[in-house]
Order: structure tokens, then C-alpha cells, then sequence
């Protein structure tokens, strides 16, 4: 009786250990703006980290593979590359997360998930910003 008590106790903390992996996994994937990693684009190698970033007016592509298109975050551009069918709620001027990693020898982010905030009432000094131009933000004097 006891042999199959520690069996099962085993098991349990087995799969509450897995749990905790997998959440802790998660929770240390990295977060970076896109002037950020623009900036720490060597130190992050290929990586795996979340990208912050407005989606670029004028910039989505769909491709036999996906979506392209390009993020923004205080004038520093990021080339996304993301895998999979286009997300319904991605369109110009929205703040997306994306996860991924930038692609070894480029400066292309690839993309397999993106995160968009979606409701009614949300604003964002960054989404009031980015529905002036890109030129218009981000010309230089």
C-alpha cells in the first residue's frame, strides 16, 4: 500500500513540477520594445523574446506562409515575419506583442504569435500617435 501511495505522490509532483517549468518558461521570456531591441539586436542574438510594437501604416503583406509587416516604437523599426494565417484584429496603427526571435544574420523578427489588445474603449498615447504618419513622428530635423 505504501509502495503505490509513493508511486502517486511521484506522479503528482511530477506533473506539479512540469507545471511550474512550463509556467516559469513563460513568465521568463523577455519583453522588449522595438527601439530596444533595435538597440540590443546583437546582445539578442536568436533569442526568444516578446516584441513590442505599433504595426506600421501601409506596411501588411499577406505571403504563402503568412503575414509580413513591420512594427514601430519611438521612430526604431522592426521587419516581422509572422507564420501562420493573419490575426482578424491586426490592421495599421495597433500596439501588438509578438513572440519570436529575430532570424539569424537579419534584422527580421520571426513572428509564430501575436498579441493584440482588443476592445472597444482602448487608447493609447502610442495608438493616438501612431495614427499620424511615420514620417510625420518620425522626420528628422
Amino acid at each position: 500500500m505504501s509502495r503505490r501511495l509513493a508511486v502517486v505522490l511521484a506522479v503528482i509532483l511530477g506533473a506539479i513540477a512540469f507545471l511550474v517549468v512550463q509556467g516559469l518558461g513563460n513568465a521568463t521570456t523577455f519583453f522588449r520594445n522595438a527601439d530596444e531591441a533595435v538597440a540590443q539586436r546583437d546582445s539578442l542574438g536568436t533569442k526568444r523574446f516578446r516584441l513590442q510594437g505599433v504595426v506600421l501604416p501601409g506596411s501588411i503583406e499577406e505571403t504563402s506562409n503568412g503575414v509580413d509587416f513591420i512594427v514601430e516604437w519611438k521612430c526604431a523599426t522592426v521587419p516581422v515575419t509572422h507564420a501562420g494565417t493573419q490575426p482578424a484584429l491586426l490592421k495599421d496603427g495597433i500596439p501588438v506583442v509578438l513572440e519570436g526571435s529575430f532570424v539569424q544574420g537579419s534584422d527580421t523578427f520571426d513572428s509564430d504569435r501575436v498579441i493584440i489588445k482588443h476592445t472597444e474603449d482602448y487608447r493609447t498615447d502610442e495608438s493616438e500617435q501612431a495614427e499620424k504618419s511615420y514620417e510625420e513622428r518620425c522626420a528628422t530635423s
